[in-house]
């Protein structure tokens, strides 16, 4: 049932009104993250809760006075359950703020130049992948071994799936040729189309639990007790970036992701280059029309800076990179 206050256009709202409509969005939000993150048991689609998360934005920015130390808009995830040890990432797995329109990508792109006051004509590379619908997992390998694997939790700590993570073939437990003390390999585990179909189907059958969509079959399986229950489960991984790492991986992000794959790690072979928001849009095209065909759920197109010494001049807001964006469909 629709609620009169999501009804009420936010340049209708008084500071009271706005105020109350604040709090029971935090709520509400709250309560979708629990469900989503912690039980893998979504209540409403992506769609509408990117709405409420959308929603409270703009009411902020219109009463930034009013922005609660609650405020979803600073929230990432939700706290690690206390089934799992607890692990602290070393360095933060932050979100990513979102784009649903072509003028979003134009604004993103235009924030950027403009922060590293770059000429509009100067050139400018981007990298596009599609946005794996999976769950957040953070690999941590020291001199090559793999030593703990963490769930992205609120995005500063983490619940410990180690055990689990090892039982994914697509994982290596040690990397080829790898120099660096620590790497950490940050991506998404996820499950394939038709294996979901088919062990949903297999769980029907012997009337066990069936899951909605492969991410929560994914991250149901990642965060079981039992490790020999995950093993079960056939779970996949992309890698799409990195944490804390000792040594530079290289100087673009291009460049980076070529050597994880060459260690031996799942990279997504669509990672694409681009130019300007034209190519950027192209490149979102392209995927969203490849998106049936692809053997995994995707929501979206991942677009970030190239450079990494332009990443870090860019540094982050609050929960998010500054050089990075998620372009949903």
């Amino acid at each position: 049932m629709t609620r009169r206050s999501e009804t009420i256009d936010l340049y209708a709202l008084d500071e009271t009104a706005a105020a109350a409509e604040l709090e029971r969005l935090a709520t509400l939000i709250a309560e979708h993250d629990r469900r989503y993150h912690q039980e893998d048991a979504p209540a409403i689609s992506d769609a509408d809760y990117d709405a409420l998360k959308q929603r409270n934005l703009a009411i902020e920015a219109r009463f930034p006075g009013l922005k609660r130390n609650d405020s979803p808009s600073d929230r990432v995830g939700a706290p690690a359950v206390e089934k799992f040890a607890k692990v602290r990432h070393a360095t933060a797995m932050l979100s990513l703020d979102n784009a649903f329109h072509a003028e979003d990508v134009d604004g993103f792109v235009d924030r950027i130049r403009r922060f590293l006051s770059w000429p509009s004509d100067a050139p400018l590379a981007f990298t596009a992948e599609p946005k794996i619908d999976g769950l957040s997992l953070s690999l941590r390998y020291e001199n090559g071994a793999l030593v703990q694997a963490a769930t992205r939790g609120d995005g500063r700590e983490g619940e410990d799936v180690t055990a689990n993570a090892r039982t994914i073939s697509d994982i290596p437990h040690r990397l080829l040729a790898d120099a660096h003390q620590v790497l950490e390999v940050r991506g998404e585990v996820y499950m394939e189309k038709a294996a979901f179909q088919a062990m949903n189907a297999r769980a029907r059958e012997a009337g066990s639990q069936t899951y909605v969509n492969p991410r929560n079959a994914a991250a149901g399986a990642l965060r079981q007790l039992d490790p020999g229950i995950t093993a079960e489960r056939p779970l996949r991984f992309f890698a799409h970036g990195w944490g804390e790492v000792s040594g530079p991986l290289g100087g673009t992000h291009r460049e980076a992701m070529t050597v994880l794959r060459d260690l031996g790690v799942p990279v997504n072979p669509r990672l694409a280059r681009a130019e300007s928001t034209a190519d950027l849009l192209s490149a979102y095209a392209a995927i969203a029309q490849a998106r049936p065909q692809l053997p995994y759920e995707i929501d979206g197109v991942v677009y970030k800076v190239d450079r990494l010494d332009l990443r870090e001049r860019l540094g982050f807001v609050s929960r998010a990179p500054r050089w990075a964006i998620a372009h949903k469909f």
